[in-house]
């Protein structure tokens, strides 16, 4: 204990002297989500002028993302493994890359394609066995931490110790800065009558003792409202926020029919509240673990009746789903939906369901005849099972082309049924 301690002590800094170690053309891992290390972030730009052709790496930012701003294009180049909201517009204008890659294979990247210098991350303080945990951000963070040449973390004690295969040694750290505040926090969704709708159209494909996959946002926040009278669900997901702790307290997740870490939920990485972070500290039911072990489709499907939850930006009649761009231009990322549309179809009982409202603000259809010029297909029409609107359900796995047009403008808003139909017609000799 002693060792760790005094390792701990020699290798204390700040974060201006930490980030003055980065040279110019190193290739830099950034913590993700809310695990960001703001603090080192902050220090990293400061001292922009001491650098050039600094890359730095990492998947959605919820921080301020200042090195992706034009005044400092000599100095940083942002390559994005998932767009944000605040890196899209450096993304699509040019100033930074995109690099496409299944959240599952992302830490690969980083023994390989791209080979780090240094890894920003933020830690929780170090137990009495001198393990760190990276609290809400395991995903690819962990494999930075383990490849780069240079890691620098900031500890902070507002990050929750959360457990599982989350801890790290001190030993694996050149630099402990410590900075205490509050971790990035992502408040509630609004849900709206829309999303009720797709809600309860959801909710109607989930039987007790299912383990549940959930992304983000106000659907699947409205998922879990209407979930209250079943028993005995799981989670096994990259990510969960608030929704799931009210399900656990109200005794409805409970794991206990998990055929993989039964009694456990486990995640990848966690975005939400002071209330979930309160919840996931220290819990022994919750099990936090690197994404190329949470998303392996091979691990996934480990778990019976698997089911997916995931959003889209559009449908085509084919049933190839675009969940990442507008077009050309990148808004999001693959992330970690076609590792669980995948895993949930070699799950024994496994379900994959894309859940979208049937038009933009009432203005365009989501589901349309072609996927617009220039747009990503994410998951292929040969992966894709359901798709769920407010208007309702279609099952498009094993469906011919004919009979996936049908269903798909059976939950289309009705006032674009009649142009696709009219498509599906033509190319489908769909009559219904």
């Amino acid at each position: 204990m002693g060792d760790w301690k005094r390792y701990y002590t020699e290798h204390l800094t700040t974060a201006a002297e930490a980030v003055a170690r980065i040279q110019s053309g190193d290739r830099v891992a950034v913590g993700h989500a809310c695990g960001e290390p703001s603090f080192l972030v902050d220090a990293l730009v400061a001292n922009a002028a001491a650098y050039e052709n600094v890359e730095i790496v990492h998947m959605v930012a919820m921080g301020k993302a200042d090195y992706c701003r034009p005044e400092y294009a000599r100095h940083f180049r942002h390559n994005a493994l998932f767009a944000g909201g605040s890196t899209r517009e450096a993304i699509n204008s040019g100033r930074a890359d995109f690099t496409p890659c299944f959240f599952s294979e992302a830490p690969a990247l980083f023994s390989s394609t791209l080979p780090l210098d240094v890894a920003l991350v933020m830690v929780a303080p170090p137990n009495e066995h001198g393990m760190c945990s990276l609290g809400v951000s395991v995903d690819y963070t962990y494999e930075a931490v383990k490849q780069a040449k240079l890691v620098i973390a900031q500890v902070n004690r507002e990050m929750p110790f959360t457990l599982g295969g989350s801890l790290i040694p001190v030993g694996d750290v050149d630099c402990f800065v410590p900075y205490d505040a509050p971790v990035i926090q992502l408040p509630p969704p609004q849900i709206g009558p829309v999303e009720r709708a797709i809600g309860e159209n959801i909710a109607s494909l989930v039987r007790d003792g299912d383990t549940l996959q959930l992304g983000i946002g106000a659907i699947p926040d409205a998922v879990l409202s209407f979930l209250k009278g079943k028993h005995d669900l799981g989670i096994h997901s990259e990510m969960f926020s608030d929704g799931v702790v009210e399900l656990v307290e109200a005794g409805v997740i409970t794991n206990a029919r998990k055929t993989l870490h039964p009694g456990k939920s486990v995640a990848t990485f966690l975005m939400g509240t002071r209330r979930l972070y309160n919840y996931v500290d220290h819990n022994p039911d919750v099990f936090m673990a690197p994404v190329d072990y949470v998303n392996d489709p091979r691990i996934i499907a480990q778990n019976d009746n698997l089911v997916s939850i995931n959003s889209c930006v559009q449908v085509d009649l084919m049933g190839q789903v675009n969940s990442e761009s507008i077009g050309p231009r990148q808004i999001s990322g693959v992330g970690g939906q076609v590792d669980f549309v995948r895993g949930a179809a070699m799950s024994r009982g496994g379900r994959s369901i894309i859940a979208m409202p049937s038009t933009v603000k009432g203005k365009t259809s989501k589901i349309v005849p072609l996927l617009d010029s220039g747009s990503a297909v994410t998951t292929s029409r040969c992966d894709v099972d359901y798709v769920v609107t407010e208007y309702g359900v279609a099952h498009l796995k094993g469906a011919s082309l004919r009979h996936r047009a049908a269903a798909l403008i059976s939950i289309a808003h009705p006032d674009f049924r009649a142009e696709l139909q009219e498509y599906a017609r033509s190319r489908f000799d769909c009559n219904n």
